[in-house]
């Protein structure tokens, strides 16, 4: 009976090298090639491990750190603290907050749906026609002379207060 045998290698073999000669008995192996050594690991610089060290230190001992003074005398921009005194006027926050994140998952919603239609073939220049000329009419019929102006201005103050339940300026 007669046995066989399959040896594998782990060598790489270079592909740009010459083809090797034809096999004989004392030749060479072909063209290896071996990868460079990986570089050492970089060192943290000290300043990292005395901060982790500051850090382990603080939360063992339960000492909070001295509060500067650049941090006291840091002041919120007006719209901040425009934002912060509604917020304190709502009475229903939860409600608010469920129809901000409607709000956000509808936009994102309304987001994929264009973009699907978008990439329909005919669709996108149809609906670009669409958009120039309604844009065209409403430009004619609400800009482009001053008592329409004045009426369209009117409307969107009213839509304003009507939204707000104040008066507008």
């Amino acid at each position: 009976m007669a046995s066989l045998s399959i040896s594998s290698s782990s060598t790489i073999i270079n592909s740009r090298a010459s083809p090797p000669l034809p096999r004989q008995a004392s030749a060479s192996s072909p063209s290896c090639i071996s990868l460079p050594p990986l570089p050492p690991r970089p060192l943290q610089s000290t300043a990292y491990c005395r901060k982790i060290a500051r850090n382990v230190l603080t939360r063992a001992t339960e000492v909070e750190a001295p509060v500067t003074a650049e941090a006291e005398t840091t002041e919120l921009p007006e719209i901040v603290k425009t934002a912060q005194e509604a917020w304190e006027k709502v009475e229903d926050k939860y409600a608010i907050a469920s129809l901000a994140f409607a709000a956000v998952v509808a936009l994102w919603g309304s987001t994929g749906l264009i973009s699907a239609i978008d990439r329909l073939p005919l669709f996108p220049g149809v609906f670009e026609l669409v958009g120039i000329g309604y844009t065209g009419w409403f430009a004619y019929k609400n800009l482009i002379f001053k008592p329409d102006r004045e009426v369209l201005f009117q409307k969107v103050k009213d839509t304003y207060r009507d939204i707000l339940g104040g008066s507008s300026t």
